[in-house]
Protein backbone atom coordinates (compact mmCIF):
# COMPACT_ATOMS: atom_id res chain seq x y z
CA UNK A 1 0.00 0.00 0.00
CA UNK A 2 1.01 3.27 -0.95
CA UNK A 3 2.25 5.59 2.46
CA UNK A 4 0.40 9.01 3.09
CA UNK A 5 0.86 11.90 4.79
CA UNK A 6 -1.07 11.46 7.69
CA UNK A 7 0.88 8.18 8.47
CA UNK A 8 1.63 7.96 11.97
CA UNK A 9 4.48 5.70 13.33
CA UNK A 10 3.80 2.83 14.45
CA UNK A 11 5.72 3.39 17.56
CA UNK A 12 5.29 6.03 20.50
CA UNK A 13 7.13 8.69 20.52
CA UNK A 14 8.33 8.59 24.44
CA UNK A 15 10.13 5.89 23.25
CA UNK A 16 11.96 7.31 19.91
CA UNK A 17 12.84 10.33 22.37
CA UNK A 18 14.41 7.97 25.26
CA UNK A 19 16.88 6.48 22.71
CA UNK A 20 17.88 9.72 20.64
CA UNK A 21 17.96 11.16 24.22
CA UNK A 22 20.59 8.92 25.51
CA UNK A 23 22.32 8.97 22.15
CA UNK A 24 22.40 12.95 21.92
CA UNK A 25 23.43 13.37 25.72
CA UNK A 26 26.43 11.12 25.01
CA UNK A 27 27.15 12.97 21.92
CA UNK A 28 27.08 16.43 23.98
CA UNK A 29 29.35 14.81 26.57
CA UNK A 30 31.79 13.64 24.14
CA UNK A 31 31.71 17.35 22.24
CA UNK A 32 32.00 18.82 25.77
CA UNK A 33 35.19 16.85 26.44
CA UNK A 34 36.34 17.88 23.30
CA UNK A 35 36.44 21.15 23.61
CA UNK A 36 37.72 21.28 27.30
CA UNK A 37 40.51 19.14 25.70
CA UNK A 38 41.27 21.61 23.20
CA UNK A 39 40.74 24.40 25.55
CA UNK A 40 43.32 22.75 27.75
CA UNK A 41 45.45 21.88 24.93
CA UNK A 42 45.41 25.38 23.53
CA UNK A 43 45.19 27.23 26.80
CA UNK A 44 48.98 25.63 28.70
CA UNK A 45 50.99 26.51 25.94
CA UNK A 46 49.03 30.04 25.66
CA UNK A 47 49.69 30.55 29.13
CA UNK A 48 53.16 29.49 29.28
CA UNK A 49 53.36 31.52 26.42
CA UNK A 50 51.66 34.31 28.35
CA UNK A 51 54.38 33.91 31.50
CA UNK A 52 57.34 34.07 29.45
CA UNK A 53 56.71 37.11 27.76
CA UNK A 54 55.50 39.08 30.30
CA UNK A 55 58.89 37.87 31.98
CA UNK A 56 61.56 40.11 32.97
CA UNK A 57 63.92 38.51 30.13
CA UNK A 58 61.58 39.12 27.41
CA UNK A 59 60.82 42.62 28.32
CA UNK A 60 64.99 43.35 28.25
CA UNK A 61 64.99 41.52 24.70
CA UNK A 62 62.31 43.75 23.47
CA UNK A 63 63.99 46.81 25.12
CA UNK A 64 67.16 45.65 23.02
CA UNK A 65 65.54 45.29 20.17
CA UNK A 66 63.80 48.91 19.85
CA UNK A 67 67.35 50.33 21.12
CA UNK A 68 69.07 48.44 18.33
CA UNK A 69 66.18 49.32 15.81
CA UNK A 70 67.01 53.53 17.33
CA UNK A 71 70.70 52.83 16.76
CA UNK A 72 70.06 51.15 13.09
CA UNK A 73 68.06 54.81 12.45
CA UNK A 74 70.50 57.12 13.54
CA UNK A 75 73.09 55.02 12.20
CA UNK A 76 71.21 55.14 8.49
CA UNK A 77 70.76 58.96 8.93
CA UNK A 78 74.70 59.67 9.95
CA UNK A 79 75.27 57.44 6.86
CA UNK A 80 72.24 59.32 4.57
CA UNK A 81 74.25 62.45 6.12
CA UNK A 82 77.80 61.48 5.12
CA UNK A 83 77.52 60.17 2.00
CA UNK A 84 75.71 63.47 1.38
CA UNK A 85 78.79 65.41 2.41
CA UNK A 86 81.25 63.14 0.62
CA UNK A 87 79.44 64.13 -2.83
CA UNK A 88 79.40 67.71 -1.32
CA UNK A 89 83.18 67.27 -0.94
CA UNK A 90 83.51 65.63 -4.47
CA UNK A 91 81.82 67.91 -6.65
CA UNK A 92 84.23 70.73 -4.60
CA UNK A 93 86.89 68.67 -5.31
CA UNK A 94 85.97 68.49 -9.07
CA UNK A 95 85.10 72.36 -8.65
CA UNK A 96 88.87 73.04 -7.60
CA UNK A 97 90.29 70.38 -10.25
CA UNK A 98 88.91 72.29 -12.88
CA UNK A 99 89.95 75.71 -11.32
CA UNK A 100 93.50 74.63 -10.83
CA UNK A 101 93.27 73.55 -14.30
CA UNK A 102 92.37 76.85 -15.96
CA UNK A 103 94.84 78.54 -13.88
CA UNK A 104 97.63 76.45 -14.77
CA UNK A 105 96.79 77.09 -18.21
CA UNK A 106 96.72 80.70 -17.73
CA UNK A 107 99.92 80.44 -15.76
CA UNK A 108 101.76 78.51 -18.52
CA UNK A 109 100.45 81.11 -21.19
CA UNK A 110 101.22 84.19 -18.86
CA UNK A 111 104.44 82.43 -18.83
CA UNK A 112 105.04 82.05 -22.55
CA UNK A 113 103.73 86.05 -22.77
CA UNK A 114 106.59 86.80 -20.46
CA UNK A 115 109.27 85.45 -21.89
CA UNK A 116 108.36 86.60 -25.14
CA UNK A 117 108.47 89.91 -23.39
CA UNK A 118 111.99 89.12 -21.61
CA UNK A 119 113.56 88.15 -24.80
CA UNK A 120 111.83 91.34 -26.55
CA UNK A 121 113.53 93.31 -23.80
CA UNK A 122 116.68 91.57 -23.96
CA UNK A 123 116.62 92.18 -27.32
CA UNK A 124 115.84 96.38 -26.98
CA UNK A 125 118.96 95.86 -24.02
CA UNK A 126 120.98 94.83 -26.73
CA UNK A 127 120.25 97.58 -29.51
CA UNK A 128 120.41 100.12 -26.51
CA UNK A 129 123.51 98.89 -25.47
CA UNK A 130 125.03 98.76 -28.83
CA UNK A 131 123.87 102.59 -29.43
CA UNK A 132 125.24 103.62 -26.17
CA UNK A 133 128.88 101.73 -26.92
CA UNK A 134 128.89 104.14 -30.14
CA UNK A 135 127.74 107.13 -28.44
CA UNK A 136 130.43 106.69 -25.80
CA UNK A 137 132.57 106.55 -28.54
CA UNK A 138 131.36 109.74 -30.23
CA UNK A 139 131.56 111.45 -27.23
CA UNK A 140 135.06 110.14 -26.44
CA UNK A 141 135.88 111.34 -29.98
CA UNK A 142 134.48 114.51 -29.61
CA UNK A 143 136.03 115.33 -25.68
CA UNK A 144 139.25 114.67 -27.91
CA UNK A 145 138.09 117.14 -30.86
CA UNK A 146 137.38 119.70 -27.96
CA UNK A 147 140.57 118.68 -26.11
CA UNK A 148 142.55 119.80 -29.30
CA UNK A 149 140.33 122.71 -29.84
CA UNK A 150 140.74 123.81 -26.67
CA UNK A 151 144.46 123.33 -27.17
CA UNK A 152 144.46 125.69 -30.28
CA UNK A 153 142.23 127.77 -28.59
CA UNK A 154 144.28 128.44 -25.82
CA UNK A 155 147.42 128.61 -28.33
CA UNK A 156 145.78 131.42 -30.08
CA UNK A 157 144.80 133.38 -26.90
CA UNK A 158 148.72 133.44 -26.40
CA UNK A 159 149.23 133.97 -30.09
CA UNK A 160 146.61 135.32 -32.18
CA UNK A 161 146.72 135.07 -35.61
CA UNK A 162 144.33 136.60 -38.34
CA UNK A 163 144.28 134.25 -40.84
CA UNK A 164 142.61 131.20 -39.34
CA UNK A 165 139.48 130.88 -40.36
CA UNK A 166 137.61 128.12 -37.90
CA UNK A 167 138.31 130.91 -34.97
CA UNK A 168 134.95 132.32 -35.28
CA UNK A 169 133.34 128.82 -34.91
CA UNK A 170 135.40 126.85 -32.65
CA UNK A 171 133.31 128.70 -29.29
CA UNK A 172 130.30 127.90 -30.78
CA UNK A 173 131.39 123.89 -31.38
CA UNK A 174 133.04 124.43 -28.19
CA UNK A 175 129.47 125.09 -26.47
CA UNK A 176 128.09 121.99 -28.30
CA UNK A 177 130.47 120.04 -27.22
CA UNK A 178 130.18 120.93 -23.61
CA UNK A 179 126.75 120.72 -23.80
CA UNK A 180 127.05 116.95 -25.36
CA UNK A 181 129.46 115.63 -22.71
CA UNK A 182 126.95 116.94 -20.05
CA UNK A 183 124.52 115.22 -21.35
CA UNK A 184 126.08 111.89 -21.25
CA UNK A 185 127.36 112.19 -17.88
Amino acid sequence: MASTLYDYCRVPMDDIWKKDGDKRCKLLLGIGILVLLIIVILGVPLIIFTIKANSEACRDGLRAVMECRNVTHLLQQELTEAQKGFQDVEAQAATCNHTVMALMASLDAEKAQGQKKVEELEEEITTLNHKLQDASAEVERLRRENQVLSVRIADKKYYPSSQDSSSAAAPQLLIVLLGLSALLQ
